[in-house]
């Protein structure tokens, strides 16, 4: 197992070693002492999956503590452009996005520690996209930032005019509007 630095303190992308024959592939999606050994000690309790379509524009999301949720994200069949925002204050890093091409062909995984924001969109027809957590939804703690805000500049590799977001994703607050209570532990 590969783990590649991204110069946002925590936030690692997993590279898995994938074996190939004429039967398929096999690669292991998550070791847990692989990912104690790269310094990533979590405890997932919840994996989630989603199937969206071309133009889909999901995020910016996450959750307050106590409930806040750490993250590794990957795409079993098809494309997105994967988007996290460093929300800890009084990080190197707060308030500068990261991006990456997840597919399912790359197999390459994100792993999201806590205080980011978390979206992505779908640039293939479909999309299955899954994601292991470290604890469990909250709804009473749900946050998220606007994902045009234009003070952040993400490209989402989409044509924002025609993204398909949901009514909630619409009306989520400014970076500089938004409640959150992380702060950066070095």
């Amino acid at each position: 197992m590969h783990f590649i630095e991204t110069g946002f303190p925590g936030l690692k992308i997993f590279e898995p070693k994938v074996f190939t024959d004429s039967r398929g592939y096999f690669f292991e999606v998550f070791n847990e002492q692989s990912f104690h050994d790269a310094g990533i000690n979590v405890h997932f309790v919840q994996d989630n999956e989603s199937k969206s379509q071309r133009g889909v524009l999901r995020g910016l999301h996450y959750q307050l503590n106590p409930m806040a949720q750490a993250k590794l994200v990957r795409v079993v069949e098809g494309e997105v452009l994967d988007v996290v925002l460093d929300i800890r204050k009084g990080s190197p890093t707060f308030g500068k996005s990261y991006s990456l091409v997840l597919t399912g062909e790359n197999k390459k995984q994100l792993f999201i520690p806590r205080g980011f924001a978390h979206g992505f969109s779908v640039l293939s027809e479909t999309v299955i996209f899954q994601y292991k957590c470290d604890n469990f939804y909250s709804k009473e703690s749900e946050g998220g930032i606007m994902y045009n805000d234009p003070a952040l500049n993400i490209d989402w590799g989409i044509n924002l005019n025609e993204a398909i977001v949901s009514d909630k994703d619409k009306v989520l607050q400014l970076f500089k509007d938004c409640v959150n209570n992380f702060v950066f532990q070095p």
